[in-house]
């Protein structure tokens, strides 16, 4: 028995979705027998930067009356892919792009140390140096953020389970060591690279289904903190610091959650600004000082971020109360 007979022979085939055995009067161009010229002039028309389609037209979506609309797609793309992923929570990381792995680290005070001794008057070069030397020093702290990683990649139920997943900038030093941690032991990882003037690349432990080429800053930093569960701030520059005091300052306002903050390396930082000093002029309060605290190792870190949440009666999703 078949459809027909079923329906007494009234039912007609259902339509292609797509093709028709009849094409349609717009699905050919204008016969040249009326017009030689329609068939070029129609192909300039298709071809015309005007008849683009508006997703596809690169140059209409860089116009700065579209500005709008490049936010909303920059926010939604890693937004939609970290919904996929499952991730709940993010254990960001910050740090120095210059610190390196000590073995790169003491490479580099080597070669400067043999230009050095070959051309010992250059004072270029010993500044170089002095510095290398400094950063060699801090080198360390790319071990503690690799082990920290470590730490954050096994605080779940496997490497499927995404809902705390470490976070950076994607970029090298800090980031890319706090990212290893998490590859080397197996988990999934995320780094929010920038779009910027000059060419850069991610580091290569990023997982690929979580690694993201960010156009504007605001948008990396409402993704920063919009899943945040704590902020782990390394040594670092211009950027770290940009990332720690804006982070402050959000739960100062409480224009978001409280969430430990905690600097790593505390000889640094005091070095770096004194709140204290801050306190004693009046420009904080006693209470903004315990918005965050220092850690010199891994273990340590996540302790504090552990005991934090046993004093908030909370808990990070891998780790119930």
């Amino acid at each position: 028995m078949n459809d027909d007979t079923d329906s007494g022979g009234k039912t007609p085939k259902p339509a292609d979705p797509l093709r028709r055995n009849t094409p349609l009067p717009w699905q050919t161009v204008k016969s040249s027998q009326d017009d030689p010229d329609a068939a070029q002039r129609v192909e300039r028309l298709v071809n015309s930067e005007v008849y683009r389609r508006p997703d596809r037209d690169i140059q209409f979506l860089e116009d700065d009356d579209v500005r709008g609309v490049r936010l909303e797609i920059d926010y939604l793309k890693a937004e939609l892919h970290l919904r996929k992923h499952g991730i709940e929570q993010t254990i960001v990381v910050f740090g120095g792009t210059r610190i390196t792995e000590p073995a790169e680290a003491q490479r580099n005070v080597e070669q400067l140390q043999k230009a050095l001794d070959d051309d010992k008057q250059n004072t270029v070069v010993a500044e170089r140096l002095a510095i290398a030397k400094r950063i060699l020093a801090k080198s360390d702290f790319y071990r503690i953020a690799r082990e920290f990683g470590g730490i954050v990649g096994r605080s779940g139920r496997g490497p499927q389970d995404c809902r705390v997943t470490l976070m950076t900038g994607g970029g090298p030093g800090i980031m890319e060591a706090a990212n290893r941690g998490a590859f080397e032991v197996g988990a999934k990882s995320i780094g929010l690279n920038i779009t910027l003037p000059h060419e850069q690349y991610p580091n290569p432990y990023i997982s690929e289904e979580l690694c993201f080429s960010v156009h504007y800053f605001a948008i990396r930093k409402l993704h920063f903190l919009l899943r945040a569960g704590a902020l782990v701030v390394f040594p670092g520059g211009f950027g770290t610091l940009d990332e720690l005091f804006e982070t402050l300052n959000l739960v100062q306002s409480r224009k978001i959650k409280p969430l430990p903050v905690i600097l790593v390396g505390e000889q640094y930082w005091r070095g770096v600004f004194d709140p204290d000093f801050l306190l004693q002029e009046g420009v904080i309060d006693a209470e903004d000082r315990e918005l965050f605290w220092y850690a010199e190792s891994a273990t340590e870190i996540w302790e504090h971020i552990s005991d934090w949440y046993r004093r908030a009666d909370s808990s990070l999703i891998c780790c119930p109360a």
